[in-house]
């Protein structure tokens, strides 16, 4: 066998796992400010615990939303069809979305992510109206900010959303890319899974839905999917020096995004104590 052909192969692989080696250090103290926020502190009761919910809610809709940008910016979404890019990128993007958005609940039965987010909501009896009524104009008239104002979105959450549909509309595939799999994945502390665990003793049968949330989101989100959001972004980015720099900027401004919005839940839970 000729290892000749193999070595600019492997010399590409050392240069991009080097990448996402220095990506993830630069990012690592917003990280750490995400994991360790102070909103967890405040979380002690499931009153807490709702208004979280009603500002994490739009976290997980919008995560649904630049999945989707990417499928339709990495993969052939109209007909007449045509292969588009990678078959690499297109079987790590489809293989995310396959899980994410059709996912099993707790009885086995296919949801979304986003779906089960709105059972638990509800099992937990927190306010709902919010995000339906935001969704309810968004089909209709396709404007956020329009809907934003009918619903009466939360400035927190507002923000939030429009970072990550400034990112979609960039139809920059590595930006979105960056952003999904380093500014979204794997930020809910072990710490919350014990708060949570805490309430629900107080409260059984309110939060089971959320607890499996949180369960599946480790098993799925934080562990395979991650592990093919972090090929797909080095699949996009490759070893453009240029394209790793803006998906660093754009990672840590959407790190920095998520800090915000656990500010806003954070300033509502204190007030209303």
């Amino acid at each position: 066998m000729d290892f000749k052909n193999y070595l600019p192969n492997f010399a590409k692989i050392l240069k991009m796992n080097a990448y996402i080696k220095n990506i993830q250090t630069e990012i690592e103290p917003l990280r750490q400010e995400i994991i360790n926020h102070k909103v967890y502190g405040v979380i002690k009761d499931i009153k807490a615990l709702r208004i979280f919910m009603q500002y994490h809610v739009f976290a997980v809709w919008d995560f649904m939303s630049l999945l989707k940008a990417l499928q339709n910016n990495l993969t052939c979404t109209s007909v007449p069809w045509f292969p588009v890019g990678s078959a690499d990128t297109r079987f790590l993007i489809n293989e995310i979305v396959v899980g994410e958005e059709s996912d099993v609940d707790q009885h086995g039965n296919r949801i979304s992510h986003f779906e089960l987010y709105l059972q638990a909501m509800k099992q937990a009896q927190a306010n709902t109206s919010i995000i339906e009524s935001f969704l309810s104009e968004l089909k209709k008239h396709h404007q956020l900010q329009t809907a934003f104002e009918t619903a009466q979105v939360p400035n927190a959450a507002r923000a939030f959303v429009n970072f990550t549909f400034n990112t979609i509309q960039t139809n920059q595939a590595h930006l979105q890319a960056a952003t999904f799999t380093f500014g979204r994945e794997d930020l809910i502390p072990g710490m919350f899974h014990s708060i949570i665990n805490d309430i629900d003793k107080e409260n059984p049968q309110q939060i089971s839905i959320f607890k499996y949330y949180l369960e599946r989101h480790i098993e799925v989100d934080g562990d395979h999917h991650s592990h093919l959001a972090l090929a797909m972004t080095a699949n996009l980015c490759c070893t453009d020096d240029q394209y790793w720099k803006e998906a660093t900027d754009t990672t840590i401004a959407s790190l920095q995004s998520r800090i915000a919005l656990w500010d806003g839940a954070y300033n509502e839970i204190v007030s209303t104590n």
